[in-house]
């Protein structure tokens, strides 16, 4: 495995798109595409229902680990324009369907939603249901901050039909935890998820990391025990990404040497999946885990489990709206990121602009290709039709999986493969043996995080 980690600890994506941002054509995208796409889409998913994310991108202090846009402030009046931006946005998006969308799934990411008041929230939610309908089945999730997420909150929100929360955790040693900084006591992370369930929330997820800052095995593993404690039902287990050349990321206060190395990262990883499966978590897609109880492994059962810009969900849409700054959509046929600045966001809105400025138009090479990596994320497995490799270099693909079998991480058969035990934690990789515009144009300077 220690050569295997060596052989394949490379720069590649995360694959919560196909093609990934810096592939995207801007040369063929438009804000007008955009819009009939959007529509386009709309039409043809009938009753599905969509997704909406909305990016609140406020915080009051920087964590040293995050690459999320996010804007540094203990300044709360921003918080009623910037709504008043995001309904607005929504009435923009409302006027392109042209008519009341039905919402399946809605999720408040950021930044920080709890820095916003529970007034402010429950005043954003009734604004975005008052341009839509709310399926039955809708899944209202929202990421909260254990320092400041208060019952206030977590009550305003339930009352709203939120039922998910999954707040940041990341690890519980304090130095490690000081080099990041984001201080947060186990006791304060047990008090409100405890909270959570008093109130109600039948699914709360803890976001965990490993490979950060002068963080070791043991440290993974007394997270782990302690997590355990409280028992969650979903756990996000995500590698460190160290992308401190990216703008504004804030990843600072510590060096590239007080990071764990490559083998002792995947150390981590390894001995915190073993862990999480002994404790009787099961594992979803990748680095994700839950109980048996929880929608997302019912999901997998069902196989019914996919991945968008907002991570794993138990049930697909073809259309999913991202408002705010950053915020970036997805109509199946498209997708659009909005405007990064917060100030441009609102110029823009306020001069009734929907707010996109990059974007790709998906031809059929990218849908096939995005399929298979989407059935690879979601259920370890893909499988094609003869007449498919007609339409992509199918003997590059062939030949990118070959070594990979040589290695034991997927099992090939004559129109499919299957990641084994030993490939799972290779899925980035296995994945990019398909990222024909990857491998056609390798990236000048560093774009992604390594793999490991």
């Amino acid at each position: 495995m220690c050569n295997l980690t060596s052989k394949y600890n490379v720069p590649g994506p995360r694959y919560t798109s196909y093609p990934t941002v810096p592939y995207w054509d801007g040369d063929y995208f438009s804000g007008k595409k955009w819009k009939e796409s959007v529509r386009q889409r709309f039409d043809e998913s009938g009753k599905e229902g969509i997704s909406v994310y909305i990016h609140l991108p406020f915080c009051e202090s920087m964590c040293t680990f995050c690459g999320c846009h996010k804007r540094i402030t203990k300044k709360h009046e921003v918080e009623a324009p910037y709504i008043n931006t995001l309904l607005k946005e929504w009435v923009l998006y409302r006027d392109i369907l042209g008519k009341k969308p039905l919402i399946k799934e809605l999720h408040l990411g950021g930044g920080t939603p709890t820095f916003f008041s529970p007034e402010n929230l429950t005043r954003l939610i009734n604004g975005i249901f008052r341009f839509a309908d709310r399926a039955p089945d809708a899944e209202l999730s929202f990421e909260g901050h254990p320092n400041n997420t208060t019952k206030a909150h977590l009550r305003a929100l339930y009352d709203l039909g939120f039922r998910r929360v999954c707040f940041g955790v990341q690890d519980y040693n304090e130095n490690v935890q000081l080099a990041i900084n984001r201080i947060q006591p186990f006791e304060k992370v047990k008090s409100v998820t405890e909270m959570a369930r008093e109130v109600g929330y039948t699914s709360v997820g803890h976001d965990l990391v490993y490979g950060l800052p002068f963080q070791s095995v043991d440290d993974v593993k007394n997270t782990i025990e302690h997590t355990n404690i409280v028992r969650p039902d979903r756990i996000a287990f995500y590698s460190y990404a160290h992308v401190p050349w990216r703008k504004g990321n804030g990843q600072r206060g510590y060096l590239d040497s007080d990071l764990p190395n490559t083998e002792d990262k995947k150390l981590q990883y390894e001995i915190g999946k073993q862990w999480l499966l002994a404790k009787g978590y099961k594992e979803i897609g990748m680095d994700h885990f839950a109980v048996e109880s929880d929608d997302l492994y019912l999901a997998i059962k069902k196989g019914t489990l996919h991945r968008n810009f907002m991570g794993y969900t138990p049930s697909k849409t073809q259309l999913m709206i991202g408002l705010g700054a950053s915020s970036i959509s997805d109509s199946w046929h498209a997708f659009a990121q909005n405007v990064k600045s917060i100030e441009e966001y609102q110029h823009l809105i306020a001069h009734d602009i929907v707010p996109v400025y990059r974007g790709h138009i998906l031809n059929d090479e990218d849908k096939l290709i995005r399929k298979h990596i989407l059935n690879l994320m979601c259920h370890f497995n893909t499988s094609w039709e003869v007449e498919q490799t007609q339409h992509l270099d199918f003997g590059h693909i062939m030949d990118n999986l070959r070594e990979l079998e040589t290695d034991g991480l997927v099992r090939m058969g004559s129109n499919s493969i299957e990641v084994t035990e030993k490939g799972r934690p290779f899925i980035r990789n296995i994945s990019m043996a398909f990222d024909l515009k990857l491998h056609r144009k390798q990236p000048e300077t560093r774009l992604f995080s390594m793999t490991v």
